[in-house]
């Protein structure tokens, strides 16, 4: 019984890795806005993937491993940046959000016994508020920018996007059975 509880977790350890690797792979794909220090990015797919697949502990560990990678200068933050300068500069804080979203994200699909699409949907929901609010949160303090600037230029312009990658993810949490590959 140890055995298997071991070699579960060394799987789970694993899909976090692979998860943080994931989210380094599709950072170089970046689309600048120019009005704006916030790029479009398919990282924050992964954030809402990693919370909903490896559930609330791990998931929020690929990001956590993620984040400590970048900051240890690799460059595998959005378009090739790293180290504690990213982390501290204007976008710092959607970096900082990715492993507190996919927890929450983890903790709401994991209350529901067998989720349905609008659990996933919700609960990415959540998610992508949370990365909303510590990225705009650190761009307003580092920026001096308003709320209301940060809310126009920083908010608004990526809820299309963001909503569409939040039902992409959900379908893909949904319908792909990353336990089976753990059990």
């Amino acid at each position: 019984m140890k055995k298997d509880y071991e070699r579960r977790k060394l799987k789970f350890l694993v899909f976090s890795a692979l998860f943080a690797a994931l989210t380094a792979a599709v950072s170089p794909i970046k689309i600048p806005l120019g009005f704006t220090p916030v790029p479009i990015t398919l990282q924050t797919l992964v954030v809402l993937l990693s919370g909903a697949m490896l559930g609330p502990y791990y998931g929020a560990l690929a990001m956590i491993l993620y984040v400590v990678v970048g900051a240890l200068g690799l460059p595998v933050f959005a378009g090739g940046g790293s180290g504690i300068g990213a982390l501290l500069g204007p976008t710092g804080g959607y970096l900082f959000s990715y492993f507190i979203a996919a927890f929450f994200i983890g903790k709401i699909v994991e209350m529901r016994k067998k989720p349905k699409y609008m659990d996933y949907v919700i609960a990415m929901a959540v998610g992508t508020i949370i990365i909303y609010a510590l990225g705009a949160a650190q761009g307003m303090l580092v920026t001096g920018l308003s709320t209301t600037a940060i809310i126009i230029g920083w908010v608004l312009p990526f809820i299309i996007g963001d909503t569409i990658k939040l039902l992409i993810a959900a379908y893909i949490a949904k319908n792909v059975d990353l336990q089976k590959y753990i059990r």
